[in-house]
């Protein structure tokens, strides 16, 4: 199969003009839209640790968020395939990332944990050995340069 190309446009939008623009660090709102035609807005902010508004979302919870659907979307396509029939999925994500004192930073690690539930007991050891072929295909974890983990628990259906 050839590669294909695929394209993505979002509009960001700051909406954070208090009046008096960026004079002053401190003088400005994070807050902004993203938008995407055809898709409802997002409301973005800053992380609070950097003078962001903690009801908005942030980039750092964007990127946690889309390495933990990617994964899950790559594990739901591969579990057809492996005739793992998966009737539950919940992950609770997590990603540690270090600023530094030139105001830099970068994400180190991200660290999932899908709880999986399968029709059948048969299907759990299938269903384990799918999180590495996810991590494998996920696009988005193949677009990062930290490591991303996975911590899975497997559950079957109708079982404790």
């Amino acid at each position: 199969m050839a590669d294909k190309s695929h394209h993505y446009e979002i509009r960001t939008r700051w909406t954070g003009d208090t009046g008096t623009g960026t004079l002053s660090y401190r003088g400005f709102e994070r807050a902004h839209d993203i938008e995407a035609d055809g898709k409802p807005a997002l409301l973005g902010s800053a992380d609070s640790a950097f003078r962001g508004d903690p009801a908005r979302w942030n980039p750092e919870y964007f990127l946690v968020a889309a390495l933990s659907e990617c994964h899950m979307l790559s594990y739901l396509a591969l579990a057809v395939s492996a005739k793992v029939n998966v009737v539950g999925y919940e992950d609770r994500a997590t990603g540690t990332m270090v600023t530094h004192a030139d105001a830099s930073g970068e994400f180190v690690e991200v660290t999932l944990h899908p709880v999986v539930t399968v029709a059948e007991a048969v299907m759990v050891d299938a269903a384990e050995a799918l999180h590495k072929k996810a991590n494998e295909k996920c696009f988005i974890v193949r677009s990062v340069d930290f490591p991303v983990h996975h911590e899975p628990v497997t559950r079957v259906a109708g079982q404790g």
